[in-house]
């Protein structure tokens, strides 16, 4: 139940807060002049159950607007159940809050924690039941239809697995007819791959080879310079260094053998020879390695071109290269066993489609009970809406050749208001006020099993008048019995019947206009009502059937 309703900054309201917890059960209505804003209160409590936002609900001059409701779930323990799974704590409250900032970005809270857009969303559809204008379109597009039906009936759960079996029968389907697109150019793609294979193949690529070419170029381009080099340091060492270290050597061993203290310097002047001639067969060594055909520049460069045109085809290193070749090497094997693997997939198709066909028969068995359940209930419905000779069917035709989404099944809802008239496609003979209480009818259908405790119906009287406008404000006070019913409405028939009433007006102070809204007390119910038969100067008969009108639903 909804207990209270706080609004800031949104449209035309500043500031307001409206308490509910009175009427825990029975009908509140909002009346007022068209235009005075008693949709704002709609807008308000979709934007907190997760409906579209934007920065143009802002109030002009303010940096966001707020909205929050606080609701009594006591009785209800699956919204509890998954406050808790989702790590919110909760007692018998439940308080969601919503705040939309200038730029259009927005926020959801629940219990003063943030939320998603998904569980408010979620939370909203299990808190309230809205019927508006959008509502009855819905009722007037045939394609709709099935969704009103399966909602009655309960089946929205058993029509989620047939829909998830479609889903994979759809999947199996692109696949094999992508399959069978590659089978039609299959020789055509083998006869292109199986070329860059070889192509790449015949390379003999290694890795890294291009980087050891490159070194092995340039070593060739200076290989004159470094013979050069490297020679005459050999030649020196051999001729010049290597000679004199050897006479130092035997001048030092004649020395130490004078002097002991010199045998440290001798040791090392010893090391220091032998030394020299590991260089001398350092730089020997590096001669014999120094590669001097030049020929073989021609071989390297043909070689780095070779590499750097498989680069510019296949990727841009050797390693990229390679790996693009284990790809065609996979999709070639691939290609050889097409026919195989849309075997394969064939196959598990038509286990697939044997099983949704046969979850469809059993979704269309179902629905068929449901609709001939929905069929009676709408004409006992409507019978009480003054509808006594209309007649309702909700047409269940089975279509086996067409697997949709849905199942094989087309609802349409049919209706006939006259007696002797044919019943006809609701979308083709309906008329305003006769939707009106269709919709009617239905909400009240859905209220009495489904576990939302607050209906809010927002101009459902639109296009009556008369008898109907009794029998409708009968239904609605029937329908608050058993639930809290928020009406916004212009019938006084209505307005009557209300166990609260909030008068929305709007009013205009420091140059700015605001929407306000004020509960009214007996006397000014009267007046109210007396306003909305015979407009703002009633006349005395208006009055009357104001007090009258109040006087059968009883003070509180």
């Amino acid at each position: 139940m909804l207990l209270e309703l706080r609004i800031n900054d949104l449209a035309l309201i500043s500031g307001l807060e409206l308490d509910f917890s009175a009427v825990p059960a029975g009908l509140i209505v909002f009346t007022g002049e068209t235009g005075a804003g008693k949709s704002i209160i709609l807008q308000a409590v979709q934007l907190l159950t997760g409906g579209r936002a934007s920065a143009a609900l802002v109030r002009s001059g303010c940096a966001q607007a707020a909205v929050e409701a606080a609701f009594d779930i006591s009785r209800q323990p699956e919204i509890v159940s998954l406050l808790r799974a989702h790590g919110f704590d909760s007692g018998d409250d439940c308080i969601l809050r919503r705040v939309v900032s200038e730029q259009g970005r927005s926020r959801f809270f629940v219990n003063d924690r943030l939320a998603t857009a998904r569980l408010a969303s979620t939370l909203g559809a299990m808190l309230v039941n809205i019927a508006g204008q959008h509502d009855q379109q819905q009722l007037l597009r045939s394609s709709s239809h099935i969704d009103f039906l399966d909602g009655y009936g309960e089946l929205l759960e058993q029509r989620t697995q047939y829909s998830q079996l479609f889903a994979q029968r759809q999947k199996l389907l692109q696949q094999i007819g992508a399959l069978r697109s590659q089978e039609q150019d299959k020789e055509q793609r083998r006869a292109f791959l199986s070329f860059q294979l070889k192509e790449i193949r015949q390379a003999g690529l290694a890795a890294d080879e291009d980087e050891r070419l490159i070194h092995e170029r340039d070593l060739l381009k200076s290989s004159a310079a470094l013979v050069e080099l490297v020679g005459k340091s050999h030649h020196l060492l051999q001729d010049k260094v290597r000679e004199l270290l050897t006479v130092i050597r035997k001048n030092m061993e004649q020395a130490a053998a004078l002097d002991p203290q010199l045998k440290e310097l001798t040791e090392r002047i010893s090391a220091a020879c032998f030394e020299t001639e590991d260089l001398e067969g350092g730089l020997a060594a590096y001669l014999e390695s120094m590669p001097r055909d030049q020929g073989r520049l021609d071989e390297i460069a043909a070689r780095l071109a070779l590499i750097r045109q498989l680069q510019r085809k296949y990727g841009t290193s050797i390693a990229e290269v390679l790996d693009f070749a284990e790809k065609i090497a996979s999709e070639l094997h691939a290609l050889d066993h097409l026919e195989q693997k849309i075997a394969d997939l064939e196959n598990g198709l038509r286990g697939v489609e044997q099983d949704l066909r046969q979850q469809a028969a059993a979704l269309s068995a179902v629905r068929k009970e449901t609709g001939a359940k929905l069929s009676q209930a709408m004409r006992d419905e409507l019978a009480s809406l003054s509808f006594k000779q209309a007649f309702f069917e909700a047409a269940v035709t089975a279509d086996e050749n067409h697997l949709a989404a849905t199942g094989w099944d087309k609802v349409e809802f049919l209706f006939s208001a006259n007696p002797g008239e044919p019943l006809k496609p609701l979308t083709e003979v309906v008329s305003g006020g006769e939707l009106s209480r269709l919709m009617l009818a239905m909400k009240c259908l859905f209220a009495r099993q489904d576990q939302v405790e607050t209906v809010i119906l927002d101009e459902i009287d639109a296009g009556i008048g008369g008898e109907a406008a009794s029998a409708v404000a009968r239904k609605i006070s029937e329908l608050a019995g058993h639930h809290q019913v928020f009406c916004i409405t212009h019938l006084p028939q209505i307005a009557a019947c209300g166990d609260a009433h909030f008068f929305v007006e709007k009013t205009v102070a420091s140059s700015r206009t605001r929407t306000a809204i004020r509960s009214l007390s007996w006397p000014e119910r009267e007046a109210e009502l007396a306003r909305m038969l015979g407009g703002d100067c009633p006349t005395t008969q208006a009055l009357a059937l104001a007090k009258e009108l109040l006087e059968r639903r009883g003070r509180p």
